[in-house]
């Protein structure tokens, strides 16, 4: 049996791929029966990039960032890290993935001790793995981890509790302290949800210059497609729908020209500031409003009861496969859809 690979050591190049989810399958056995969450999803995260995965409540999107975070061991499928299988990492691997990979919950109010400092927050994972030579060092250390994330000066901080701390401070904090291991991924679970607008898009410029500064690659899960639109611009976004990624490409094609009824419903709804944009906005009426339950799924594609443009005879027979559309980046699941791509291209 070969060696445990350990993760590539070297400095990830801008644009490789970090952390890749191959077939990822999570079921959850239940009283009331199996809950496939997450079904068959692909997505790569990549060095500098943003990767939004955004969908309704309950579509599988926190379960899939907890299984690429190795919170979670997945049913089926495989996640690398910078090539390397995370199930077989040996003790040292396993570390480095650990380190290199950091979550960012949605909740600043649940997700820090409340009886430690800013300072012990940010600084456990030095202090714990040795990468700090003393206090003073510690202490330094994290004084420029705060300024890092804009919380200045850091001095008025390190010594305060989170009940001390605005929402928005306490979410610096967090980022802080997953800055703390040099880590190479950040998973973002809604971790702009629970604040207010103007702290919100604070705290997305904060984020986006660390991205360019220090090359992270983000997992960045949201619901808001706006927020979506605001941080991935120069990324992708896929869209998740009942576990199932059904739309994904370069997030100005998604926005600008979305292709996938459920993605469509999704940019229809989002607020539109300018009244005459508003009226010009094509509304998108969804067959029905009910979510099916996920232990009682849809037959063939799983959005055939809401969409649009199902038909009896393909949609609700055959679930329609992640394709490539018309050897484009962006990929589709819907029969519909892909089948008008082809004949107009044939035509």
């Amino acid at each position: 049996m070969p060696e445990p690979k350990i993760p590539d050591p070297r400095e990830p190049s801008p644009g490789e791929a970090l952390l890749e989810l191959s077939g990822v399958e999570q079921t959850f056995h239940t009283k009331r029966g199996d809950v496939p969450a997450v079904a068959g999803v692909d997505l790569t995260v990549r060095a500098g990039k943003v990767l939004c995965l955004v969908g309704e409540s309950g579509c599988g999107k926190t379960t899939t960032a907890r299984a690429a975070a190795g919170l979670t061991k997945p049913t089926a499928g495989t996640i690398r890290f910078r090539g390397a299988d995370i199930a077989g990492l040996d003790r040292a691997g396993r570390q480095t993935f650990r380190e290199a990979v950091q979550y960012i919950h949605q909740d600043p109010y649940a997700s820090l001790n409340p009886v430690r400092t800013v300072y012990s927050t940010v600084t456990a994972g030095l202090r714990r793995h040795g990468r700090a030579a003393d206090r003073a060092d510690a202490r330094r250390r994290a004084a420029e981890l705060l300024e890092r994330v804009d919380l200045t000066p850091a001095e008025s901080y390190l010594d305060k509790y989170p009940h001390q701390l605005s929402g928005g401070q306490r979410q610096r904090v967090a980022i802080a302290r997953a800055l703390a291991m040099d880590s190479q991924v950040l998973i973002a679970d809604e971790s702009t949800s629970m604040l207010d607008v103007s702290i919100r898009v604070s705290l997305l410029n904060t984020l986006g210059r660390l991205r360019d500064e220090l090359d992270v690659g983000f997992l960045f899960i949201t619901h808001d497609l706006a927020v979506a639109k605001y941080f991935a611009w120069d990324g992708d976004i896929a869209v998740m729908y009942l576990g199932r990624i059904v739309e994904q490409g370069p997030t100005p094609r998604i926005i600008n020209d979305p292709q996938h009824p459920y993605t469509k419903a999704l940019i229809s709804a989002v607020c539109e500031p300018d009244p005459r944009l508003a009226r010009a906005k094509k509304a998108v009426t969804l067959r029905s409003s009910e979510i099916p339950s996920l232990t009682d799924l849809p037959s063939g594609c799983t959005f055939h009861p809401r969409c649009p443009l199902a038909e009896a005879d393909t949609c609700e027979t055959a679930a329609p496969p992640l394709a490539v559309l018309d050897g484009d980046s962006r990929r589709l699941a819907c029969h519909v859809v892909a089948r008008d791509h082809e004949q107009a291209g044939v035509g």
